[in-house]
C-alpha cells in the first residue's frame, strides 16, 4: 500500500489529484495540505510516505528535500506547466510531473517512484500533441466573460465570490457555467478545473486572465 501525501495550495488541483489517485486500491491518502506551514509537520508525522507536493508552494529544494529524505519519505514534484525541474532532481526528489499530466500518466509515475525508481518523468501534455489541439479549439470557443469564469473556478472561487469579483449575480454564473460545460464537454466545477489544467493552452490563457483579476486589473 502507497501512503499519499498531497500538498498544493491550488485547492481544485489538490481535490482533483486526490479523486483519481483514490480510485486505486493500491493507494491511500493519509494527508492533504494547502501550505508549507502544514506539510512539513505531515513529513515527521507520516513517514515513509510518498509526497506529492507543489512547487508554487515556494519550498527551498535545498532545505526541504534533505528533511523530506530525513523522514524516509519519497517525493515527487508537481511543476507549473513548462518550469523545470532539473534543480528539484538535483536537490534528491525522487520524481516530477507537470500539472497539465494526465490521470494515468500520474499514476504510474506515483506507482513507479513507491517501487523505488529515480528520477522519474512525467512531464504532462507536449506542444505538439492532439491534446493540445482540443485546449485551442476550447479557448477559441469560450468568450471572454466566460474565459474569465473559468480562470476563477481553476483558483478555486466558488460562485458567490465569481459574482462579486465579476460584478454580476450568483444565477448568472450559474448560466455562464451550464454554456461552458457544454462546449468543454465536462459535467461539474471539478472536471472543468482539471480538463483547464490538462490543457497547456487553455490553462495558460485562464492563469493570465486569472492573475488580472486577483491584481484588480
Amino acid at each position: 500500500m502507497n501512503k499519499l501525501i498531497l500538498a498544493d495550495n491550488q485547492a481544485i488541483f489538490r481535490a482533483g489529484t486526490a479523486k483519481i489517485l483514490a480510485m486505486e486500491d493500491d493507494f491511500r491518502i493519509i494527508a492533504q495540505c494547502a501550505d508549507a506551514d502544514r506539510l512539513l509537520p505531515a513529513l515527521d508525522t507520516f513517514r515513509g510516505s510518498i509526497v506529492l507536493f507543489a512547487s508554487s508552494l515556494k519550498l527551498d529544494p535545498q532545505t526541504f528535500v534533505p528533511r523530506l529524505l530525513a523522514a524516509g519519505n519519497r517525493s515527487i514534484v508537481i511543476a507549473e506547466n513548462g518550469e523545470m525541474v532539473q534543480a528539484w532532481f538535483q536537490a534528491g526528489v525522487h520524481g516530477a510531473a507537470h500539472r497539465n499530466v494526465s490521470g494515468p500518466a500520474l499514476i504510474e509515475c506515483v506507482r513507479r517512484v513507491g517501487a523505488g525508481e529515480r528520477h522519474v518523468r512525467t512531464m504532462g501534455v507536449d506542444a505538439g500533441t492532439s491534446d493540445d489541439a482540443v485546449g485551442s479549439r476550447v479557448r477559441e470557443r469560450l468568450t471572454p466573460k466566460e474565459l474569465k469564469i473559468v480562470a476563477l473556478i481553476v483558483q478555486g472561487c466558488k460562485n458567490k465570490e465569481i459574482a462579486m469579483r465579476l460584478a454580476t449575480t450568483e444565477q448568472v454564473i450559474k448560466n455562464y457555467l451550464r454554456s461552458i460545460y457544454d462546449k468543454t464537454g465536462v459535467s461539474d466545477r471539478l472536471e472543468l478545473a482539471l480538463f483547464t489544467i490538462h490543457h497547456r493552452i487553455l490553462a495558460e490563457a485562464a492563469q493570465a486572465i486569472g492573475d488580472q483579476i486577483m491584481q484588480g486589473l
